[in-house]
């Protein structure tokens, strides 16, 4: 058979299948010879009020059919979607993904979807999506955003309950799931120090009001009266800097989080034209790309799944009518020690 007769006839099917009418609830209820009511209570909660013939032939009936029920329409005439609502301020962060995953690992096994909207670390756009996930009449909220709207996070907090992810929004007063910032970076600044490095910076994105890049710079400069340099375009001339200042001893980085790590690393590859071996570099987060640059890149690990899932546990026992006081939960920070850090004489 000729090729573009195979391809027509298979456009042919599939625009058949496509447009194949929709099985309604009164089909069934025709076809198992019931009212619709009934189907209705077989498909919902009152199952238990009808007969074992009739149910009987309700089932009959959907499995011929192939009925699958509107989970939506059935959910807002209960006044419950099942829906939980993720507002992201950048999805296509590693760290994000990783939170992301254990939400929606917690959503599943207890029987609620997930609905993300990522902000792309854009006003507007938060605005926006704030209002889309109003309109999907979401059950509960977790955000992990910069909280520019505030006005309207505080509205839909009167309507559901909210739990925050790795940032402060403090206007709101709601639990807040993260990394411990203080005990992480006390753990890298230890562990460089007792590697033998004496000449440290930070490399961090810039702070724009997150909160946990605040903390971890905050604490950072508690230990020592070290520079914080920004990942930006320039990071490149302000290591170049660091590099050929005069110091105490050898130099060593600490990069606030992967993409900070990320963009430390191609710097210093432009500069040094390899990854250096003579710089210590330890980075919070760590990513899959870490251990196949130079020796390994030590890296303090997020428990990031766990960030996540405690998030969604948060919000649940507030759905469970939880009126407690807001509680922040801090989870620590796991070193793992690669060649990035190997200890200086």
């Amino acid at each position: 058979m000729p090729v573009n007769n195979i391809h027509k006839r298979t456009q042919a099917v599939s625009s058949s299948t496509l447009h194949r009418p929709r099985v309604t609830m009164l089909d069934v209820a025709q076809r198992a010879g019931v009212s619709k009511a009934s189907v209705s209570r077989f498909i919902g909660e009152d199952r238990a009020l009808l007969s074992d013939s009739i149910a009987q032939r309700i089932e009959h009936a959907i499995d011929a059919l192939g009925y699958r029920p509107n989970q939506m329409a059935r959910g807002l005439k209960r006044g419950r979607t099942r829906l939980i609502g993720m507002l992201m301020a950048d999805i296509r962060n590693p760290y994000s993904i990783a939170v992301m995953h254990g939400v929606e690992t917690a959503c599943r096994r207890h029987g609620y979807s997930l609905v993300v909207c990522n902000t792309d670390r854009d006003p507007q756009q938060e605005q926006q999506q704030l209002a889309a996930l109003r309109s999907y009449n979401i059950e509960g909220l977790i955000v992990n955003t910069l909280g520019h709207h505030v006005d309207e996070l505080r509205e839909l907090q009167t309507e559901v309950p909210m739990v925050l992810v790795d940032r402060k929004v403090n206007q709101l007063g709601s639990d807040l799931v993260g990394l411990d910032n203080a005990q992480a970076v006390a753990l890298a600044v230890a562990h460089l120090l007792e590697r033998g490095y004496r000449d440290l910076a930070m490399v961090s994105e810039a702070q724009d009001g997150t909160s946990s890049r605040q903390e971890r710079v905050a604490s950072f400069q508690q230990h020592g009266p070290w520079p914080v340099l920004e990942a930006s375009g320039d990071l490149e001339n302000q290591l170049r800097d660091f590099l050929a200042a005069p110091g105490p001893g050898p130099k060593a980085l600490f990069c606030g989080n992967g993409i900070a790590a990320l963009a430390c690393t191609q710097a210093l590859q432009a500069i040094c034209g390899r990854f250096p071996d003579d710089i210590g570099l330890l980075a919070l987060d760590d990513l899959d790309w870490y251990p196949l640059v130079g020796q390994g890149i030590t890296a303090l690990a997020q428990p990031t799944h766990e960030i996540g899932v405690r998030a969604f546990d948060c919000l649940l026992e507030r759905l469970h009518g939880s009126q407690a006081q807001a509680q922040t939960h801090d989870f620590a920070a796991q070193l793992i020690v690669r060649g990035s850090t190997r200890q200086r004489d």
